[in-house]
């Protein structure tokens, strides 16, 4: 059982920045969604267990960065050049599996994922 719990989220104008936190119980391969209302969930970035290996949503490369902290079994999400279409509820996943499935494909589907926090609001007003 993974456990994991976000902080982070909040109201910022577009062209700011926000960081956020997810904080897991042990050390599986994390990702990042998001889901807008109305929309289904999306993939926004993915981190493997050792930080080598690291994959994002195209909407948000070069604008977020995912990394991890393994001393304090963190996750985080830094988002800058924040426009209003990043508004979302934001969760993060674990998966415990490999990084890689048979394929040599990255995880970016939800169903690749076992464990979800509870999600964190992230506006970001024009």
């Amino acid at each position: 059982q993974v456990q994991l719990v976000e902080s982070g989220g909040g109201l910022v104008q577009a062209g700011g920045s926000l960081r956020l936190s997810c904080a897991a119980s042990g050390r599986p391969v994390m990702g990042w969604f998001r889901q807008a209302p109305g929309k289904e969930r999306e993939f926004v970035a993915t981190i493997s267990r050792s930080g080598g290996s690291i994959y994002y949503a195209d909407s948000v490369k070069g604008r977020f960065t995912i990394s991890r902290d393994n001393a304090k079994n963190t996750v985080y999400l830094q988002m800058n050049s924040l426009k209003p279409e990043d508004t979302a509820v934001y969760y993060c996943a674990a998966r415990i599996g490999s990084f890689f499935d048979s394929s040599s494909s990255y995880p970016k589907s939800t169903r690749d994922y076992d464990y979800w926090g509870q999600g964190t609001q992230v506006t970001v007003s024009s």
